[in-house]
């Protein structure tokens, strides 16, 4: 039987109680003093609540493109928990079909992620997989066009109609897009900025890149 795991927080353990997996056990700070519920967290941001819950059930990554219409977001070699977390707690928001991440070199599900989604990932299918670029073919061989982030492509997301099955491709802190991947998108495009600072970070591309396919999708309907 597969280990299970713990996750915290309000939002996550309640999205949990809500969503595809079983919660076995709960710790309040009703009943279990704040120190033991850090403990038991890994984490001080607990905010008074611990659950244990079955492993995540990551999704079938053949399926996510299944829909007319559907829109993915994949991340090549996103690190930071943080950064996952956030931009499924935005692929959710968006009615994005699921996210697609790495096995390897790649932030999981695991308790940071479920925090930082507010629970968002025990309702967006998330699917791993081995080689990003094979999938992206795959994507592209069911009808999708794919769009990779990168602040120095000439062409402005503001010009796409984002039209059909859509992908989203964005790439790891501080290294952006591994040139395979980049090259197995069919189009880059960036984000024009006019701040001083030149380039958003990976979660806030990500929502920038995900609403404008949403409203797209919703003006052709």
């Amino acid at each position: 039987m597969p280990a299970r795991e713990l996750i915290y927080g309000r939002n996550p353990v309640r999205e949990a109680q809500r969503g595809r997996r079983r919660v076995h056990r709960v710790w309040t700070s009703e009943d279990t003093g704040t120190d033991e519920l850090a403990r038991l967290a890994g984490s001080p941001d607990h905010q008074g609540i611990v659950a244990e819950v079955d492993p995540y059930p990551y999704a079938d990554p053949g399926r996510l493109l299944a829909a007319d219409g559907s829109f993915v977001v994949a991340l090549d070699q996103v690190q930071d928990p943080r950064n996952l977390g956030a931009i499924c707690r935005t692929a959710e928001a968006a009615g994005a079909a699921g996210a697609v991440i790495c096995e390897r070199r790649a932030a999981a599900v695991t308790a940071a992620a479920c925090k930082a989604s507010a629970g968002a990932v025990e309702h967006l299918p998330v699917a791993r997989v081995r080689n990003l670029t094979d999938w992206i073919t795959t994507a592209k061989e069911a009808g999708a066009w794919v769009y990779g982030a990168d602040g120095g492509s000439p062409t402005s997301f503001r010009t796409l109609d984002f039209e059909g099955r859509v992908v989203i491709v964005l790439g790891s802190e501080g290294e952006g897009l591994r040139p395979r991947v980049a090259g197995a998108c069919d189009e880059l495009v960036r984000i024009p900025a006019v701040g001083m600072v030149g380039s958003l970070n990976v979660s806030a591309a990500a929502a920038v890149l995900l609403f404008a396919v949403a409203e797209a999708h919703s003006e052709a309907d």
